[in-house]
């Protein structure tokens, strides 16, 4: 393969497979990622054919877990995410501990330190958020209160990675292990472990604070800024910006992962109006880009390790799938929230995925694991990720069983956590649904007000709102001179007007315009106009006029044609219709 196109070969070869093998595989009633992971398996290096540029992959596929948790906090609100840690903080903190414990009890069964044991656990703890995500949309369950718990989980047990990630090579240091890198040895060594705790501690609580209270100031005004100009490539374009130079920031300066940064990324810009045009301009990247994401996790695997140590592979098997799962459920149980929450969280962190890599690499890296390590963590991963909807699918079958088998005790156990956080969700979620509302409901108020923007589609009619100045004016105000240089073309939103004409005054009431002949023209104002009423005007300045018009000729045609009528009317001294307008 030459060098110059193994980008091109990478993404061509690897969007080609995964389409294949996740065909055969809706066709075999199996979910398509698991065709997704076979194509990456039949691309990696441990299986014959064509073996593609595993660094690049890898690369992609951070990009496919960056739009994907941006695209989860563009619904997931900053109020939403403090409104479940009640249960997400101390039920995640509490899953970690407890799920590291056991992974170092079986490093021990396999004779393993106390290092590569914690290494381990805590590669096994943490579940992947992008596969929870795809499990919760295939259900309808993104936006319940449980997935919204299991999706909190999983955020505070990625921020507990964050830390994890900063205090392993202070770990290998400590344990004096083989291998450890310069860097490693310079990020432990440098200064005392509570030391380096409390710096990262620190910088994640500095990048919240900012994400959460400085971000929604920002990021739309960045947007609305942006929409302003029209350009939809722009919009999009901006979008990415913000998304991938939030998660890039907050790596290098905060030393969060990229999803993380991806994520409070997204959680900002929910707080604009515009958030529901940037999640469906992402929405098509963020699709390819998650596929990579499988299919680098495939690439990884090494089938061998299923012939080579298959009792060690269950092993790893056994505690994500069952350990985890029985951990989480009696943890929500514990906290008293209801029996469906407790299963739907524990289906939830039946699998394990992108940090579980991280751990697993820099653990070898820092020669606290063992290769072979690895090679379980990554068959773990593949195997509890393809049998994940199995798992949703029994968690289904428990609760209907528990269900019927104890009606009062289900419908009973946890109903008051459970109804508190629900109506708090339900209050966040009608605030924002109110908002969204009121934003339709200004959209339409705008074509029924001025039909002539039924013309234009809806991104056109949201960039009109954008630019659109509002101005008031009582009566006996001078709105338009004669004579002077047209500044901006007047709707008029409430009240009314009098242009005055040499022959008789014509009154323009809501739903007519004025002012656009001088800008069409580039003449002067050819008529004095005066309000008679309390009015409200929605103004198009001349620069903006000019932009918006030479991006829709045909709304541009519909107003040059009006104000030929008019000018033609003006002439033959009639009265204008009230659909027209003038000066």
């Amino acid at each position: 393969m030459h060098h110059e196109v193994s980008l091109i070969a990478t993404v061509a070869v690897s969007f080609v497979f995964a389409a294949v093998c996740g065909y055969l595989a809706d066709r075999l009633r199996l979910p398509p990622l698991v065709g997704y992971l076979v194509a990456g398996i039949l691309m990696g290096p441990f299986t014959p054919g064509f073996i593609a540029d595993g660094a690049l992959a890898s690369q992609l596929a951070e990009m496919g877990v960056i739009l994907l948790m941006f695209g989860v906090g563009l619904h997931f609100s900053a109020s939403e995410l403090l409104a479940v840690r009640g249960i997400a903080v101390p039920g995640a903190v509490a899953q970690i501990v407890l799920a590291t414990v056991l992974g170092v009890g079986l490093a021990s069964l396999w004779g393993w330190g106390i290092g590569a044991g914690l290494v381990l656990g805590l590669s096994l703890s943490v579940a992947s958020t992008v596969v929870l995500l795809k499990a919760l949309e295939e259900r309808n369950l993104v936006n319940s209160a449980n997935g919204r718990v299991a999706v909190g989980w999983l955020i505070v047990e990625d921020l507990a990675m964050v830390l994890a990630l900063v205090l392993l090579p202070a770990l290998a240091e400590i344990l004096g292990a083989q291998g450890t890198s310069a860097a490693g040895q310079a990020a432990a060594g440098g200064m005392p472990l509570a030391l380096t705790i409390a710096i990262t501690l620190l910088k994640v609580g500095a990048f919240a604070v900012m994400a959460i209270f400085l971000g929604p100031k920002v990021v739309p005004w960045l947007l609305t800024l942006v929409a302003r100009t029209g350009s939809q490539e722009l919009f999009t374009l901006s979008v990415l910006a913000i998304a991938l130079g939030i998660a890039f920031g907050a790596t290098e300066i905060f030393g969060v992962s990229f999803a993380l940064g991806a994520f409070f990324a997204g959680v900002v810009m929910s707080e604009s109006n515009l958030s529901h045009r940037a999640a469906a301009d992402s929405l098509p990247l963020q699709n390819a880009f998650s596929v990579l994401f499988f299919i680098s996790v495939g690439m990884l695997f090494d089938p061998s390790i299923l012939l080579r140590e298959p009792m060690a592979v269950l092993g790893a098997l056994a505690l994500i799938i069952f350990g985890k799962s029985l951990i989480a459920f009696c943890i929500v149980l514990l906290l008293r929230f209801p029996v469906g929450m407790g299963l739907t969280v524990a289906a939830s962190l039946a699998q394990i995925g992108e940090f579980s890599f991280i751990l697993a690499g820099l653990g070898v890296t820092l020669g606290l694991l063992p290769r072979e390590g690895q090679d379980i963590i990554l068959a773990g991963a593949i195997l509890s990720i393809t049998i994940n909807p199995l798992v949703f699918l029994a968690a289904e079958g428990l609760e209907n069983g528990i269900h019927r088998r104890w009606p009062v005790f289900f419908t009973s156990y946890g109903k008051k956590r459970e109804d508190v956080l629900a109506r708090e969700l339900g209050d966040i979620r009608a605030i924002n649904e109110e908002r969204n509302r009121q934003h339709q409901l200004r959209m339409q108020q705008l074509i029924d007000t001025f039909p002539l923007f039924a013309q234009v589609d809806e991104h056109a009619q949201e960039e009109l709102l954008l630019l659109f100045k509002p101005k008031s004016a009582s009566p006996g105000e001078r709105i338009i001179r004669i004579g002077d240089r047209g500044d901006g073309m007047y709707f008029i939103a409430s009240g009314a007007v009098e242009v005055q004409l040499d022959s008789e005054p014509v009154r323009l009431e809501p739903g007519a315009f004025f002012g656009e002949m001088a800008l069409l023209s580039g003449g002067r104002r050819t008529a004095d106009v005066v309000a008679i009423d309390f009015c409200e005007f929605l103004v198009l300045d001349r620069r903006d006029f000019n932009v918006f018009m030479s991006r829709h000729p045909t709304l541009r045609a519909a107003v040059s044609t009006m104000a030929r009528e008019r000018a033609e009317m003006n002439t033959l001294r009639r009265n204008p219709d009230r659909t027209s307008g003038a000066a």
